[in-house]
């Protein structure tokens, strides 16, 4: 497994997931406004020890299995300090995730984290196509994808944290996210 880079945008530092983050994401990720989208494979409530037991037993075993790859997201100007999360996966219809803690939302910083780490799909693991679900009423989230040149591809139920919403899938191939970067 070679390392996961850290990746830099013009106000954000995405280092890659350590274990001694798990205190910072504990204490950012456990709020409903950032959960209540989420697949509801996230206990809620979260527990105590949720984010220690997700990075030690989930996320760094897939990272060392390169089957998935995590960032933390911080400020450019603050970087000791975890403002959210970003991550891709090599599972199917389910390739990239991310959260950002309520006080940081709203201000195009997912958007700026989406588009290095859709680059680093593309041009660094040289994947076809990335597909991303999304609870439909995560207007914010679609809005995201929306930006990123993603389409709407499909459509059915799923079981959220907030319990079983309409889900959308939304997808974009290689050759669709290299165009739109000569433009």
């Amino acid at each position: 497994m070679q390392p996961l880079p850290t990746l830099q945008t013009s106000r954000l530092v995405l280092q890659p997931l350590q274990l001694s983050d798990a205190p910072a994401i504990q204490r950012r990720f456990a709020h409903w406004q950032v959960v209540r989208y989420l697949n509801a494979v996230v206990p809620w409530p979260y527990p105590d020890d949720g984010a220690l037991s997700y990075v030690r037993d989930v996320a760094l075993p897939a990272m060392a299995r390169s089957e998935e790859w995590h960032w933390t997201i911080r400020l450019l100007a603050e970087p000791d300090e975890l403002i959210g999360s970003i991550s891709l996966m090599d599972a199917v219809d389910n390739n990239r995730g991310f959260w950002l803690a309520p006080q940081w939302q709203g201000q195009g910083l997912m958007s700026e984290a989406c588009e290095v780490v859709d680059a680093y799909w593309f041009k660094t693991l040289h994947r076809a196509c990335m597909h991303v679900p999304k609870a439909a009423p995560n207007t914010a989230s679609r809005l995201i994808s929306e930006r990123g040149g993603m389409r709407l591809i499909g459509r059915e139920e799923k079981d959220f944290v907030s319990g079983r919403l309409p889900c959308e899938l939304w997808g974009v191939t290689r050759e669709q996210w290299l165009a739109r970067q000569k433009t």
